[in-house]
């Protein structure tokens, strides 16, 4: 895996145009896209399908990278997206596939890990949340990003990141403890 500075020049040579290093920063990425879906999506093969989509933001939005953040930053914002996004997309799906019959109100530990169904009820949660406040939360607590990056990343004061990260904790707890 190429180091810090090594994907740094990548999307840099990539957001100017150059597909070989476009090429080379997504295969170089995707392993570490797929961990970060992964912690999100408790199914592999969803876990893969949001990776996917993920570096084909990447592919399609590197020239709008501005650096505001690192670039390992804003993929982390992107994975998280994305994962948060294939997971509505599947429970539409499921929906749809089931014939109106709601999805069951708890994991069902017989056939879901813990930690599956804990992922699965913190995603409900995160949907239940208003996304500026859910998208705080995401890059914070699942994907472990400082309050700077998560500030620079989304453009906003410091001040602001701590406050939307407190409101989203307690609404997001909130949720959880209804369940």
């Amino acid at each position: 895996m190429p180091d810090a500075d090594d994907i740094d020049a990548l999307a840099r040579s990539a957001t100017h145009g150059d597909p070989a290093a476009l090429t080379a920063l997504l295969v170089a990425v995707r392993p570490e896209v797929l961990r970060l879906c992964a912690r999100f999506l408790p199914n592999r093969e969803d876990a893969e399908e949001s990776c996917q989509d993920t570096l084909l933001a990447v592919a399609d939005g590197i020239t709008r990278f501005e650096g505001r953040s690192s670039f390992r930053t804003w993929l982390h914002r992107l994975a998280a997206n994305r994962a948060r996004s294939t997971y509505r997309t599947l429970r539409r799906r499921w929906r749809l596939e089931a014939g109106g019959v709601p999805l069951p109100d708890q994991a069902d530990p017989r056939r879901t890990s813990v930690v599956a169904g804990t992922r699965l009820d913190l995603l409900d949660a995160f949907d239940a949340v208003h996304p500026d406040l859910a998208e705080v939360v995401a890059l914070r607590d699942v994907l472990g990003l400082s309050y700077p990056e998560i500030a620079a990343l989304l453009d906003v004061p410091l001040g602001t990141v701590k406050s939307r990260l407190h409101l989203a904790r307690r609404q997001v707890r909130q949720r959880l403890d209804a369940e």
